[in-house]
């Protein structure tokens, strides 16, 4: 099965780079995290699994990310959002599983509201729904609020080694339309959440409120004691492509018995 990979112009001249495979449906989309992009572990051992399997695979750099167009300072959770709904309507055919990393996973429950006719499963990994609000905001000291209302952003240390960058006051303010963990989530497909309990970005009970507000009553949570953030070893690897598997058996499971 081989891997396409291209680059899709949207209508307001944004271009977003892509690799897709073709294969069995439901097809798979990766969505990354913050300042991250397709070629990450997680999303190459998803893909390794949908070629193993048959599956189709899609993964594609958000705007400002990687080799998509945009600067990441301009960038929005709007913005992201639309994105993420643009490569469902342009790049993929037929019910979707969204497994979104991080930020990923907050635009894959937003992306699942936006197409719930589409959006047929979801898996969160650390997934951070309304992080600029609970974690980002309230992380910032008296300087960088300072900053913020004086420059209009925030430059911060990368913590996992690459080169400092900026947080802007219109991302802290524009993701408050966006936020999700406020009340009731009215996403009824199967959900998974796989979630570090040494995740020093993102705290573990993020993922308990998840499973707590969707409405769905198929959720399953995950706790890894021993993985941060990234749940990029080895084995973290193996158990998401094998949660992975299970949510796709539990899809067929619900298919035939609709089909009775």
């Amino acid at each position: 099965m081989s891997c396409e990979a291209g680059i899709l112009t949207c209508r307001d001249g944004t271009t977003i780079a892509y690799r897709h495979s073709r294969g069995n449906g439901p097809g798979i989309v990766f969505i990354h995290g913050l300042r991250s992009d397709m070629n990450g572990g997680k999303a190459q051992a998803l893909e390794a699994y949908c070629q193993e399997t048959g599956r189709a695979f899609l993964c594609f750099d958000l705007s400002g990310h990687g080799q998509s167009s945009g600067r990441f300072e301009e960038g929005s959770i709007g913005a992201w959002r639309k994105d993420v709904v643009t490569v469902l309507d342009s790049l993929t055919e037929g019910p979707q599983i969204l497994v979104g990393s991080s930020l990923g996973g907050w635009l894959m429950l937003l992306a699942a509201l936006d197409r719930p006719d589409r959006v047929v499963g979801l898996m969160g990994l650390a997934a951070a729904p309304d992080f600029t609000e609970d974690l980002m905001a309230q992380a910032f000291d008296q300087e960088q609020r300072r900053a913020l209302q004086r420059d209009g952003k925030v430059v911060i240390e990368d913590c996992y080694g690459g080169p400092p960058y900026a947080i802007t006051r219109h991302l802290l303010e524009e993701g408050r339309d966006h936020l999700l963990l406020r009340g009731p989530i009215a996403i009824n497909c199967p959900l998974v959440l796989i979630q570090g309990q040494k995740d020093g970005d993102v705290p573990w009970q993020t993922a308990l409120r998840i499973a707590e507000l969707v409405r769905s009553e198929q959720v399953r949570v995950v706790l890894v004691k021993s993985a941060g953030h990234r749940l990029s070893e080895p084995e973290t690897l193996a158990l998401i492509t094998d949660s992975l598997r299970g949510l796709i058996a539990v899809l067929a499971l619900d298919q035939k018995t609709d089909d009775r």
